[in-house]
């Protein structure tokens, strides 16, 4: 007989994912997620995660459910994120803007964090305004994903004053053409392209796919969270990606409180400690955060001593 794992202990404890998902709650919500629903060889209701339709179909019902969002859509072979580790990677941005604000989780909409890369799903803004009130910019490199934000943001009004859209027109740059004089973001926040090439993305995709429970080996990939090529792949990587972000964050030292990613590849780390001491960063903290199977953490790195820290004005 297997054991019933009732909580994801790995999830933050403030997430309201860290038990199985409720379905009965999540198709009274929303009815059309029943027909996806099944019962899996150990009795557990679940749905089937290596098909995109479920998946996107499970996102609106949980951000119906626990986000208080309206409308939200996704278009053909677009990322479609596991919520309960978006909104994992929220909870700890909260926490470290807590150790620099005397312990208290700063709220409310003066709290403005840059999503590098918002993709067309808006999943980050969407939690971290639902849970904190926070604002967001949400930027982009691909017009179909801005564009796609937008009708979410329209879709769901208590959206449009907190979240704003800016497409990043040269994608060699990240915070160049975003941050402007004026901006002081609490944070910047990123899920960078994992891989190096498409090829690359194609493989982890399908080794991925096969891993899932109760899924038919295969030998094509469906990219069950779909994935743009700006989604998933860039040149040089993860490491080149955030590497370049690191260099492009020395040049705005006091408008940022934490810069932020996320970092796949725990081999990465090594670099990437030393691309930070390089651009003489005064403070690195490391999250490690664990979703399932995969392990990942957040990298976080603030230009401002102890003092200008405290004396933020969120």
């Amino acid at each position: 007989m297997s054991k019933t794992i009732t909580e994801k202990t790995n999830l933050h404890p403030r997430n309201p994912h860290r038990f199985r998902y409720d379905f009965s709650l999540l198709t009274e919500r929303l009815p059309e997620l029943q027909k996806h629903v099944s019962i899996n060889e150990h009795g557990i209701e679940t749905i089937d995660f290596s098909e995109p339709e479920p998946v996107k179909t499970l996102n609106k019902a949980l951000l119906i459910t626990y986000y208080n969002i309206k409308y939200w859509d996704i278009p053909k072979n677009y990322l479609c994120p596991p919520i309960p580790g978006r909104a994992d990677y929220i909870h700890y941005i909260a926490d470290l803007l807590a150790s620099s604000n005397n312990g208290v989780i700063p709220q409310g909409n003066t709290v403005e964090g840059l999503d590098v890369g918002i993709g067309a799903n808006c999943i980050y803004p969407i939690i971290g305004n639902s849970v904190y009130g926070w604002s967001f910019v949400g930027t982009d490199i691909d017009e179909k994903a801005i564009e796609n934000c937008r009708k979410i943001i329209e879709g769901n009004p208590k959206l449009i004053d907190s979240i704003s859209l800016q497409q990043q027109n040269e994608s060699r740059f990240i915070f160049k053409n975003i941050i402007t004089p004026e901006d002081k973001f609490a944070f910047t926040i990123c899920n960078p392209p994992f891989h190096s090439s498409p090829e690359e993305a194609s493989k982890s995709a399908l080794r991925k796919v096969n891993n899932l429970e109760n899924t038919r080996k295969t030998t094509k990939a469906v990219l069950n969270f779909g994935g743009q090529n700006a989604e998933l792949w860039c040149e040089g990587g993860e490491l080149g990606f955030i590497t370049q972000m690191i260099y492009e964050s020395a040049k705005y030292p006091m408008q940022c409180l934490w810069f932020t990613t996320l970092v796949s590849k725990q081999s990465h780390l090594t670099s990437i400690y030393k691309t930070l001491n390089k651009a003489n960063v005064v403070e690195i903290k490391t999250i490690d955060m664990a979703q399932g199977q995969k392990i990942s953490r957040i990298v976080a790195w603030t230009f401002l001593s102890e003092k200008q820290q405290k004396e933020w004005k969120f």
